[in-house]
């Protein structure tokens, strides 16, 4: 009988936001994250790049022309947004807002800037983590690792991460992802506690008039 009851306190879902310098692990973590919450969904974004072979829209991104994004802009339909190498990409509330709205969780997958602009339009509704590394040296080398950019691109990359880093105290939790199960675990608890917040848990009023009429 109790299941029951705890069962019927509805809740409110939230944004879960995660940060980090390039090589630091965020995606690997948000990978792992996906696969094993029921009710977290990935952000979906607006952009005005073309689709790339395999990519369906409403799932990988909403596609849109350069003048409909302009227009969503005038009409303050994005959580945030950004120009990255030609393109626009931005985060349009009506789908989060549906998430949330339905008890769901969004996972963010942006950078200190993007995160700042989220906080300023939903401050109540996010949960943002920075997740850094355990040492540079350590960065480097996951940097080194993926083989896939020239020397001057991963010092490029290196130095970016300073300045990224310098925002830390931005956000509401850290993780330092030295092993990535233990990252991992230490995300989920965060997220485990911020689901039962008591502001969140908007069916609890109801739940509590119900324990009291019982008594």
């Amino acid at each position: 009988m109790s299941n029951d009851h705890e069962q019927s306190v509805t809740r409110r879902g939230l944004m879960l936001v995660l940060s980090s310098p390039s090589g630091a692990g965020k995606t690997t973590l948000a990978r792992a994250l996906l696969g094993n919450e029921a009710d977290l969904v990935m952000s979906v974004s607006a952009t005005t790049r073309k689709p790339r072979p395999g990519e369906i829209e409403g799932h990988d991104y909403f596609f849109v022309t350069e003048t409909d994004f302009g227009e969503m802009i005038n009409r303050q339909e994005f959580l945030e947004y950004a120009k990255v190498f030609g393109n626009y990409y931005g985060t349009p509330k009506k789908y989060v807002e549906e998430q949330l709205s339905s008890g769901c969780d969004v996972l963010f997958d942006i950078d200190w800037q993007g995160t700042q602009q989220v906080k300023q339009k939903a401050r109540q509704d996010v949960v943002s983590i920075f997740i850094l590394p355990p040492s540079s040296a350590e960065l480097e080398k996951r940097l080194n690792k993926r083989a896939q950019d020239p020397a001057e691109i991963v010092a490029a990359r290196m130095a970016k991460a300073s300045d990224e880093i310098s925002h830390y105290a931005e956000y509401d939790y850290i993780v330092i992802n030295q092993d990535v199960e233990i990252a991992h675990e230490e995300i989920r608890s965060i997220l485990i506690a911020e689901r039962l917040k008591r502001d969140r848990r908007t069916g609890l009023i109801d739940f509590v008039k119900g324990l009291q009429s019982g008594l």
